[in-house]
């Protein structure tokens, strides 16, 4: 692996870290940060990561419906794990304890771990489209590290809870880049994947971020529009 590919994934590293940080510096606007996250993580769902599981599986025969089942299975588990965790494991003095802020910051690491994964491969074709993929995930990334640490906070977690969460999304990509030569994903198995994390960033999108921005200003209206515009542009790219 030559210096070139490891300084693009130096730079997912930054990208990631400087988007959550932000988060972190300007909690009085988390409203507006809120729905920018909303909008990012609906956008990403639908452009990025549905339209990628529907080409593997017609690439690997598997039919669309099961695609689809693997999307609305997926919202479902996480509708009953919240109402499970809400129910259960809440406690007035223990706000902090939410365990779908782990949950879904964690997918998110996981996402980010493919996106690294994605520019290895990339290279594998050619280094012009290496660098166009590499170009879009640094940008996705910054988007990446906003919404890891926003879905910890709405949580009830802690920041220095947020933060590890935000450190572990920086490093995935990296490790995703390094991997990529030595570890190949089934592509069938890798379309179910991604169909499982567009049904749970649906439901952290619309279910658990859009309710937080209801009671705001219209700002919060931009913010999302701002979220799924730049989702848009960042998936021209590819």
């Amino acid at each position: 692996m030559n210096s070139f590919i490891l300084m693009l994934a130096a730079f997912t590293f930054v990208s990631t870290l400087i988007g959550g940080l932000l988060v972190l510096r300007y909690k009085r606007s988390l409203p507006y940060i809120f729905a920018f996250a909303a909008g990012s993580l609906i956008g990403v769902s639908f452009l990025d990561l549905l339209p990628e599981s529907l080409d593997l599986a017609v690439a690997t025969h598997v039919s669309a419906r099961a695609i689809f089942i693997t999307v609305v299975v997926s919202f479902f588990l996480y509708n009953l794990i919240e109402r499970f965790f809400a129910t259960h494991h809440l406690h007035e003095h223990d706000e902090h304890a939410h365990v779908m802020g782990p949950i879904g910051a964690g997918s998110l690491v996981v996402h980010s771990f493919f996106d690294g994964a994605a520019i290895g491969a990339a290279f594998h074709v050619n280094a012009a489209v290496g660098l166009i993929v590499a170009l879009a995930v640094i940008f996705h990334d910054f988007t990446d590290g906003i919404n890891t640490v926003t879905v910890m906070l709405r949580n009830r977690q802690k920041s220095r809870s947020a933060l590890v969460f935000l450190v572990l999304d920086a490093l995935a990509p990296v490790l995703g880049v390094l991997l990529t030569t030595y570890v190949i994903i089934p592509e069938a198995a890798l379309a179910f994947l991604l169909a499982f994390f567009v049904g749970e960033f649906l439901y952290i999108g619309a279910s658990t971020l859009v309710p937080e921005t209801k009671h705001t200003s219209r700002k919060t209206i931009i913010g999302m529009a701002a979220g799924i515009a730049l989702i848009i542009a960042l998936t021209s790219l590819i």
